[in-house]
């Protein structure tokens, strides 16, 4: 298990800070990414105009995690198999997108997993291609994009 997440109270700011920090270096390390506040949340969008993950803290109930795009049945089989870990957040729930809670054990891998498929789903097919491109450059492991996924 990586150390992503905020173990213990969500209402520990240091805590909390961490993981918004992690998130955001994952989130900026994709290409024409960046940062900006997004309904009252830190937001992580590409080329300033598409949405694909959301820092929620505390949002709607008292937990620490991120909303984040997902590809057609990631969310119901993430959930599922992992409900502790994974929900259907509010408002964007039904199209599809994937809450990941973070003031829990997660997995570091699988959360960059988690976000570079969302970054896949929202970013056009030319910029997302260069992720593959950088993966496959000498000294790079591949990114496996169905590691995220249930087994």
């Amino acid at each position: 298990m990586g150390d992503l997440g905020a173990e213990g109270s969500p209402k520990d700011r240091r805590l909390t800070a961490r993981a918004l920090e992690r998130l955001r270096r994952l989130c900026l390390s994709l290409p024409e990414t960046n940062e900006r506040e997004s309904n009252g949340e830190r937001g992580w969008f590409v080329r300033d105009r598409k949405l694909f993950v959301t820092f929620v803290d505390h949002h709607h109930d008292d937990r620490v995690g991120f909303w984040c795009a997902a590809s057609p049945g990631d969310q119901a089989a993430l959930v599922s198999a992992g409900p502790a870990r994974f929900f259907v957040p509010p408002y964007v729930g039904h199209r599809g997108w994937l809450g990941v809670y973070l003031d829990v054990p997660v997995d570091s891998h699988q959360v960059a997993e988690i976000v570079t498929d969302a970054y896949r789903v929202v970013a056009p097919k030319r910029l997302a291609a260069r992720i593959d491109e950088r993966a496959r450059a000498p000294g790079v492991n591949p990114s496996r994009r169905s590691a995220s996924r249930p087994r």
